[in-house]
C-alpha cells in the first residue's frame, strides 16, 4: 500500500520537499550522470534536473540564459504561468503534477524544472538521442530502390515511415512496458484500414505484459502477445526496412514498433509472408517472378534433399537408371545418420563462429573451416563426400530463405525428417511429412491460418505468393487481414 501511495504522490509547493524526495529516488550524488542545477528566476528558487548524455547542452544553455535574463517583476505573480506559457523558448513543454511521472519522463532523457511555489512542474523534450544513422540491414538488401534501415530510436523508426506514408489517418499509440524499464512501445496501423478487432487484441496483450523490464525488446514483446509454445515457426515477420513495413501498412497489417530495437513486428503474418522478398518488388513481374521460384526452390532443397538422398541411399533399388550417379560410393566408417547430425552441428557451429569472430579474423576462419571440413574431414574417411555436397546444397537454400527465422525452424525440420527415415525409412519420411504439414495446418498467427492461402485455399490470395504480380493489377489488399477497406485502386 505505501509503495502505491508513493507512486501517485503529487509534487509539493516546497521546493525542498521536492528536492529531498527527488534526490533520494534519483540518487543525486550517487549516481554520476543524474544531475540537478539549483539557480532562480526572478528570485525564485527553481531545480532543474537532467541526465548526462541525453540533455541537449546547448539547448539548454540558451533556455537557461534567457531564463538567468528575466528581472523579478517580470514574474511577481503565478510564475509557473509565465515560464510555460511565455519564457521558455521552447515548443516541447509538458506539464507534470505526479512526481512519479516526473521521474518517467526524465528518465528516457527529457529535462525537468521544478519551481518553488508550484504544484506543477515543466517538462522539456529536448534530448538528444545515442542513435546510428538509417543503415541497410545486413539482412535485407537489395539492388534496386532504398537503403536505409531502422535503427534503434523509436522516434527515428516512426520519422523513416512516415515519410513514406503522408497519411493523417496513420496511428502510431504508444505505450510502456516494463516496471523498470519502461520501454516505449507503439502499435502503428491505418485507422480506415486496419481490423480494428487485430488492434484491440494487440493493444489489450500489450498492456496486460506485467514484468520488471524488457531488455531484449520485441523478441520478449512476442512471446507475451503470442504466448507459450513450442512451435518453432515464426508467428510473427520481422523487417527492418520501412519500405517493406510501408506496404504492409497500406495492406490493412498492424505494426509493432519497440524502442531500442532496429526490427519491427508485422502481424498477422503466415508462412508464405516469410518467403517474400523486397528485391522481387523492385524487378519487373517476369524478373521478380523467375527470383521467387528460384528461392521457393531453394527453401525446397533445403528441407527435403537430405531426407530424400538418404532414403535413396538407404534403398538403392528405389534410385532410377537415369540418376545412380547420385548414389553414394564410400559410405565410409562412420553410419551415414550420424554423419548428418554431425555435419548439421558442425555446420552451426561455423555459423556462429562467423558471427563472433572479428572481422578480421573472419577469413582466416572460413579457410580453416574448409580445409579441415571440406578436405581433411573427407580424407580420412569422417564424411562422405556427396553429405558434405547436398549438405552444402541444403545449406544454400537455408540462406536463400528471406526470413532469418524461418530458416532456423526450417533447419529443425530437416533435422527431424533426416532422423525419421534413418530410423523409420520410407513410412518415417511419410509420417514426418505428415506430421510437420498437420503442424503447420493447425498453427494460427493472431487468429490467422499460418498456411493460407494453401490452407484455406483462396485463389486469388494463392496467385499471388505463386506469381509476381503487377501492382497495377493488384485492386485489393490480401483477404487475410480482414481489413476494413479491401479496394487500394
Amino acid at each position: 500500500m505505501t509503495q502505491v501511495t508513493e507512486k501517485r504522490r503529487p509534487i509539493s509547493e516546497r521546493i525542498d520537499e521536492n528536492k529531498a524526495y527527488l534526490n533520494d529516488r534519483l540518487g543525486i550524488g550517487t549516481s554520476f550522470d543524474i544531475g540537478a542545477h539549483e539557480f532562480f528566476i526572478g528570485g525564485t528558487q527553481v531545480v532543474l534536473y537532467y541526465i548526462n548524455g541525453f540533455a541537449d547542452s546547448h539547448l539548454i544553455t540558451q533556455i537557461m540564459r534567457d531564463l538567468n535574463d528575466l528581472r523579478s517583476r517580470e514574474v511577481q505573480t503565478n510564475i509557473f504561468d509565465h515560464l510555460f506559457y511565455k519564457y521558455i523558448p521552447f515548443f516541447q513543454l509538458e506539464k507534470v503534477s505526479k512526481t512519479d511521472e516526473f521521474m518517467d519522463k526524465l528518465l528516457v532523457g527529457q529535462i525537468g524544472l521544478i519551481i518553488d511555489h508550484s504544484s506543477d512542474a515543466i517538462i522539456m523534450d529536448a534530448k538528444v538521442l545515442p542513435v546510428r544513422s538509417p543503415q541497410e540491414p545486413d539482412t535485407e538488401r537489395i539492388v534496386r530502390g532504398a537503403h536505409d534501415g531502422f535503427t534503434e530510436a523509436l522516434v527515428m523508426n516512426t520519422v523513416l515511415t512516415r515519410r513514406r506514408i503522408r497519411d493523417e489517418r496513420l496511428r502510431f499509440e504508444i505505450m510502456q512496458i516494463g516496471e523498470r524499464t519502461k520501454t516505449d512501445v507503439a502499435v502503428a496501423y491505418l485507422q480506415d484500414v486496419a481490423n480494428p478487432k487485430l488492434v484491440d487484441t494487440l493493444k489489450e496483450r500489450l498492456q496486460n505484459i506485467q514484468i520488471d523490464g524488457i531488455p531484449m525488446a520485441e523478441k520478449t514483446v512476442e512471446e507475451f502477445i503470442i504466448g507459450k509454445t513450442f512451435n518453432p515457426f515464426p508467428m510473427v515477420r520481422y523487417t527492418e526496412r520501412p519500405d517493406v513495413a510501408a506496404v504492409h501498412l497500406l495492406e490493412g497489417h498492424v505494426l509493432i514498433y519497440v524502442d531500442n530495437s532496429p526490427s519491427v513486428m508485422i502481424t498477422p503474418a503466415t508462412y508464405f509472408h516469410h518467403v517474400q522478398h523486397a528485391e522481387e518488388y523492385r524487378q519487373t513481374p517476369v524478373v521478380g517472378a523467375y527470383l521467387r521460384w528460384v528461392r521457393f526452390f531453394g527453401i525446397f532443397a533445403s528441407l527435403f534433399i537430405l531426407p530424400v538422398w538418404l532414403l535413396l541411399v538407404m534403398h538403392p533399388s528405389m534410385i532410377p537408371d537415369q540418376l545412380h550417379f547420385i548414389g553414394i560410393k564410400d559410405k565410409g566408417s562412420i553410419p551415414l545418420l550420424a554423419q548428418f547430425m554431425m555435419a548439421e552441428i558442425g555446420l552451426d557451429l561455423m555459423r556462429m563462429a562467423a558471427i563472433h569472430t572479428p572481422a578480421p579474423l573472419s577469413v582466416a576462419m572460413g579457410l580453416l573451416a574448409a580445409i579441415l571440413v571440406g578436405d581433411v574431414a573427407i580424407k580420412v574417411g569422417l564424411f562422405a563426400p556427396e553429405v558434405i555436397l547436398y549438405l552444402a546444397v541444403a545449406a544454400i537454400g537455408m540462406f536463400a530463405t528471406p526470413s532469418y527465422e524461418l530458416s532456423l525452424a526450417n533447419r529443425l525440420v530437416r533435422i527431424f525428417l533426416v532422423l525419421m527415415v534413418g530410423f523409420f525409412s520410407t513410412p518415417g519420411l511419410m509420417i514426418g511429412l505428415l506430421a510437420v504439414l498437420i503442424c503447420l495446418a493447425g498453427t494460427r498467427s493472431l487468429n490467422t491460418p499460418y498456411l493460407w492461402p494453401f490452407i484455406p485455399f483462396n485463389y486469388k490470395g494463392f496467385k499471388d505468393i505463386m506469381i509476381r504480380i503487377a501492382v497495377p493489377s493488384k485492386n485489393n489488399r490480401p483477404s487475410i487481414v480482414r481489413s476494413q477497406n479491401s479496394s487500394r485502386q
